[in-house]
C-alpha cells in the first residue's frame, strides 16, 4: 500500500497584493490541494459566505485559516486578540477547515498573553478544529543583529511551551537561526501544520520560494513524508515584488513543484528556476 500524499495548499498571503479570489483561482489552475485563508484587511477573507462561494466556484477546499493576529491585522475584527482567535475557530468550523494558525501574543498584549495558553488548550478541547501555535523569531535591530528584543509573550519559540499543537514556519526558523530538521525532532507529535518558505538567516522575514534559501526545505519535506506526516504543507511565499502576473505564476508553480517533488514517497530532485526579480522582503507572516 502506498503512503498517503501530504496535501499541499496555498496561502492567500502568497499572492499579495492580489486578493483572495485570485489566490483561489490560481491555486485551482496550478493544481494545489486547497487554500489557507489569511484573515486580514481583504474583506473577502473576513466573510465566511464569500469564502464558501469562492471554494465552491473553484473547487478549492479551505483547509486552514490564519487568525488575524499579525501587526498588519490588529484592527481586523476589533481590538481583542482573544476574541479574534475564538472567532477564527468558529469560522474554521463553519467552513470545514481543520486547522487554525495563530501567532503567540505580542509583548504589549499582556492580558491576552496571560491567558493565551489556557485559551488555546480550551479551544483545542472544544471541537474538531486544531489551533496550532506558530513559531516566530526574536526581533533584532538591523544595526545590532547581535541584540534580541523581547517581542512576544510568553515567547516566540513553541518548543519552550506546552502547546498541544504547533505550526512550523521555515522562513521564521531562518530568522531565528534554527535548523528545520532539529525543529522536527523538537516539536515531535505536536507538529500539525507546516508553512513552507525558504530563508537565508538574516533579520528579514523573506518567505522565499523553497529551494532559494538555506533552510534545506528538501530535507525537511522528505523527512515529513518518511514520518507519515498527516498535516498540511502550506506554501506561504512572498510574491509582492513580482513585476507581472507571469513572474508571480512562475513562483507559485515552482513552489508547488518543489513541494510535490519532496513529499512524494520517492523524492524526485528538483531545483526552482532562479528568480526573475530582485527579492526585497518586507512582510511578517
Amino acid at each position: 500500500m502506498t503512503a498517503p500524499t501530504i496535501p499541499v495548499t496555498l496561502s492567500t498571503a502568497s499572492v499579495y497584493p492580489r486578493r483572495a479570489p485570485f489566490a483561489f483561482e490560481v491555486a485551482a489552475q496550478i493544481g494545489y490541494d486547497g487554500v489557507e485563508v489569511m484573515v486580514w484587511s481583504d474583506p473577502v477573507t473576513q466573510d465566511p459566505r464569500a469564502l464558501q462561494r469562492l471554494s465552491a466556484d473553484t473547487g478549492m477546499p479551505i483547509r486552514s485559516i490564519h487568525a488575524p493576529t499579525l501587526l498588519v491585522s490588529q484592527r481586523v475584527w476589533g481590538r481583542s486578540p482573544a476574541e479574534k482567535l475564538a472567532r477564527t475557530v468558529d469560522m474554521a468550523a463553519e467552513l470545514g477547515a481543520r486547522t487554525v494558525v495563530v501567532h503567540p501574543p505580542f509583548r504589549w498584549q499582556y492580558r491576552y498573553a496571560r491567558g493565551f495558553e489556557e485559551q488555546v488548550q480550551e479551544l483545542n478541547a472544544s471541537g474538531d478544529v486544531v489551533v496550532a501555535v506558530e513559531n516566530m523569531y526574536p526581533w533584532r535591530p538591523h544595526s545590532r543583529l547581535d541584540r534580541e528584543l523581547k517581542a512576544y509573550l510568553p515567547g516566540w519559540d513553541p518548543s519552550e511551551h506546552g502547546y498541544d499543537s504547533v505550526t512550523l514556519d521555515l522562513s521564521h526558523a531562518a530568522i531565528a537561526q534554527q535548523d528545520g530538521m532539529e525543529l522536527l525532532d523538537e516539536f515531535g507529535d505536536r507538529l500539525r501544520h507546516v508553512h513552507l518558505a525558504d530563508g537565508t538567516f538574516n533579520a528579514r522575514d523573506e518567505h522565499l520560494v523553497p529551494g532559494r534559501g538555506d533552510m534545506h526545505c528538501d530535507k525537511v519535506l522528505t523527512e515529513l513524508a518518511r514520518r507519515g506526516f498527516t498535516g498540511d504543507v502550506v506554501l506561504e511565499i512572498s510574491t509582492r515584488k513580482a513585476r507581472d502576473a507571469h513572474e508571480r505564476h512562475t513562483d507559485l508553480e515552482a513552489s508547488l513543484e518543489f513541494a510535490r517533488a519532496y513529499t512524494s514517497p520517492v523524492p524526485v530532485p528538483y531545483s526552482p528556476p532562479p528568480p526573475e526579480h530582485h527579492h526585497r522582503p518586507a512582510d511578517a507572516w
